[in-house]
């Protein structure tokens, strides 16, 4: 191969040899922490949308309880007031008893006067009646005298008997009056009664509920304080590897000459050298890689994107397996949505070491590891950093239902 020739291949390659460990590890790095917080600011999005709607609801299920609050008040002083005109009725009845009872002793005393005017016009040791006083008259004006007496005894006792009959009917229909007027009052109390407990019991349903709706919308709140966190975590993030990049792209063009003239010499050997990398690397080392950072590494949520993060064994949960992955030179997606479409989906009966597993922690899909074989994988996980853990009990057999990538 020419000199020309050499340079040119140098030339369209040099992003390959130059840019990889560096340039291109930062422009990863970018473009998966973009993708990362596109997801959160997603969720964030929903979770604001969501807590909208509990505020309404909130709002709405308050004015029901103070509308149902004012009936129950309404219906307590209306309750309140029927139980006052239900005691002055039953007072009122008790008065008309007595007055009834004193006119029925009137009436007995009345009686008794009559008897005696009776009495009045008989003869000693017998009795005589109207007839034979008039027959006793011993003229003709003594007997029109007696006529005009008896019409006035029998006047004045009819007017008297009349006028006690009135007085008992008029006490007796005003007794039934009170009584029907008292049954509908004892009615309507029932019934405001009734109503009240059926009020009050909806009123214990609205605060349940409403205890409920506290309680997401306080979760929600919380979910939307730590996604607003992670997007502005994410955004430094990403200012820092813009920043990265441009350090990375300008080391690069200063080093490009001299990659050019490295690499018209040692092309053969760099080739000899990345084939044997190839065939010795591949899937199965990505289960051992990251041997080293168990017990010496820290969960950080966008880790594992920079050389920084690497060293100082700074990962999360798909910046681990990403960059798991990458040391034997596959290049996959840094984010947990990613990994979740990368590679070919396979059944749990058929996992092997090297595949991808998914987990439903915070959200479908939201933590992935690394499958070992026997129920283990390892990953970076919140609690531990990069550790081993079992999935067929516990906390992670219950996240795990069942989501198996591999990649190939």
């Amino acid at each position: 191969m020419n000199l020309k020739k050499i340079i040119a291949s140098a030339i369209i390659t040099t992003g390959v040899l130059v840019t990889v460990p560096q340039l291109q590890t930062a422009v990863y790095a970018e473009t998966s922490l973009e993708s990362e917080r596109s997801e959160v600011r997603e969720a964030l999005s929903e979770k604001e949308t969501e807590l909208a709607t509990l505020q309404q609801e909130i709002v709405e299920l308050e004015e029901q309880i103070e509308r149902m609050t004012e009936t129950i008040e309404a219906n307590e002083a209306t309750i309140k007031e029927t139980e006052d005109d239900i005691q002055a009725k039953t007072d009122e009845i008790k008065t008309l008893e007595v007055e009834i009872n004193e006119l029925e002793e009137d009436i007995a005393k009345r009686r008794e006067i009559l008897k005696d005017r009776a009495v009045a016009l008989q003869k000693s040791g017998g009795t005589i009646s109207y007839i034979e006083v008039l027959f006793g008259a011993e003229n003709f004006l003594d007997f029109i005298d007696r006529v005009g007496m008896i019409n006035k005894i029998t006047k004045s006792d009819q007017k008297l008997m009349n006028e006690i009959a009135e007085a008992q009917a008029l006490l007796e229909s005003k007794k039934a009056t009170v009584e029907d007027t008292l049954t509908t009052l004892k009615d309507t109390k029932e019934e405001l009664v009734l109503m009240q407990a059926q009020i009050k019991s909806q009123v214990e349903d609205h605060e349940a509920n409403m205890a409920s709706l506290n309680e997401r919308k306080a979760k929600s709140q919380a979910m939307v304080s730590e996604l607003q966190l992670e997007d502005q975590q994410l955004q430094q993030m990403i200012e820092n590897a813009r920043a990265r990049v441009e350090a990375d792209r300008a080391a690069t063009q200063s080093e490009a000459a001299e990659s050019i003239t490295q690499y018209a010499q040692s092309s053969t050997s760099k080739s000899s050298s990345t084939t044997a990398q190839a065939a010795t690397g591949g899937v199965g080392n990505v289960t051992t890689v990251g041997n080293r950072y168990i017990g010496n590494s820290t969960y950080v949520f966008g880790g594992g994107r920079s050389q920084y993060d690497v060293a100082n064994g700074r990962f999360d949960c798909s910046g681990f397996v990403s960059w798991a992955f990458r040391t034997q030179g596959i290049h996959i997606s840094a984010s947990t949505a990613g990994l979740s479409s990368t590679g070919s989906r396979v059944s749990t009966a058929n996992m092997q070491p090297g595949d991808l597993v998914f987990f439903n922690t915070y959200k479908t899909n939201g933590h992935v590891g690394i499958y070992l074989g026997n129920g283990k994988f390892i990953g970076s996980q919140s609690s531990t950093g990069v550790a081993i853990a079992d999935m067929t009990s516990g906390y992670w057999a219950s996240k795990f239902a069942g989501h198996v990538r591999r990649v190939q």
